[in-house]
């Protein structure tokens, strides 16, 4: 498993809150369902200030997902859960042969700066394998 943490992220997980759980189709109208589902479900949960920021990362990480992940007929997960102490967002997807690392684009580049945005944005975010596939998540702290 690829962890980055600030946090201190060995200490036991808190229980869950709310959740939410969609499988969607790899397509591109799929990123924007899941980016405004993120972000109305986040208000509704209680936290305004974060619902750009989760709208953000479910946007990065669902076309991470879609760019990098998808495999023709398989659907890709996204998973928000909610406890006393952070909002997680996990974006599965069925390939794991292709692990997500953050690079230096080039100024002219016009990809690679989605997990830049994804590491600046979180307070935490890494990868874990699956059975098949893998995740890749990140927590934003509930302040």
């Amino acid at each position: 498993m690829f962890r980055r943490s600030h946090s201190g992220s060995n200490s036991a997980p808190s229980p869950v809150l709310c959740q939410d759980r969609v499988d969607y189709t790899p397509t591109a109208h799929s990123v924007v369902l899941s980016r405004h589902r993120a972000a109305r479900l986040v208000l509704q949960w209680g936290h305004p200030s974060l619902a750009g920021d989760a709208a953000l990362l479910v946007s990065e990480l669902a076309t991470n997902a879609l760019l990098h992940g998808a495999i023709r007929g398989r659907l890709f997960r996204i998973h928000l859960t909610r406890t006393a102490s952070a909002l997680r967002i996990a974006v599965s997807n069925p390939r794991s042969e292709r692990l997500p690392s953050p690079r230096q684009p080039d100024a002219d580049d016009c990809y690679g700066r989605g997990l830049l945005i994804v590491a600046q944005l979180a307070d935490d975010w890494g990868v874990e394998p699956r059975t098949v596939g893998k995740t890749v998540f990140a927590e934003l702290s509930v302040r």
